[in-house]
């Protein structure tokens, strides 16, 4: 594949793949990359009847709270759940099955790093085949944005249920998974692209040669 192409599908698979592995590791541990949070200003929220939250973050692999004693982060493992209750003793609950799916995400990052060693070969079938895993890529993290955006909107559906003074917004995790979506596009079509214009450049180059044949088989036995 030419390098007009195969330099900026090799970019931007590497950088689909370097945020889908950022996001991926998520909280605790990078307790940055979250999917979303809440914002509770009037500290009426508790947590499974422990002392009020001034935030929520929810990741993949935990979540984070912050209290007047300082922030606490719990390592879950995926699949977690979580109770919430306000000052009046209503309780909403966040279950496994909105926070299951986001393991989704560690698979997309690592279909991304197959597509981007895929990438770098010049053989114009495993260009082919990087193509169809980047797309594969792709469709692994539109399901998990949508796991994402799913998450973020029960979420923010069930903190207005309790009736108190709280904002549920997205995390930068969110965000991120939507730019690696965009970027494992632009990766695929631009690896696709240039396999089809190695290949038109191949068909050309034999017209050309069969266009400069003469005489055929008889002119074997014709002399000089």
């Amino acid at each position: 594949m030419s390098r007009a192409y195969c330099i900026p599908g090799g970019f931007f698979l590497f950088c689909a793949f370097f945020l889908l592995f950022i996001v991926s590791i998520s909280l605790p541990y990078l307790q940055a990359m979250d999917i979303a949070r809440v914002h509770s200003s009037a500290q009426s929220v508790a947590s499974n009847g422990n002392q009020a939250i001034t935030q929520l973050r929810l990741g993949i692999w935990g979540y984070c709270i912050d209290q007047s004693s300082g922030r606490t982060c719990f390592n879950t493992g995926h699949g977690y759940s979580l109770i919430f209750e306000n000052s009046q003793g209503n309780e909403i609950t966040i279950g496994s099955s909105w926070t299951r799916g986001l393991a989704v995400l560690p698979v997309a990052a690592s279909v991304a790093f197959v597509a981007l060693l895929l990438s770098i070969s010049q053989h114009i079938t495993i260009t082919l085949v990087a193509s169809l895993v980047s797309f594969l890529a792709a469709l692994l993290t539109l399901i998990a944005f949508a796991i994402n955006i799913a998450l973020y909107a029960y979420v923010k559906h069930e903190m207005g249920t309790l009736n108190i003074d709280a904002t549920t917004v997205t995390g930068p995790g969110f965000w991120l998974t939507f730019v690696s979506l965009l970027l494992l596009l632009l990766a695929g079509c631009t690896v696709c692209f240039g396999r089809r214009r190695d290949r038109m450049a191949g068909a050309t180059t034999d017209s050309y040669q069969l266009g400069n044949s003469k005489g055929g088989f008889l002119s074997r036995f014709r002399r000089n």
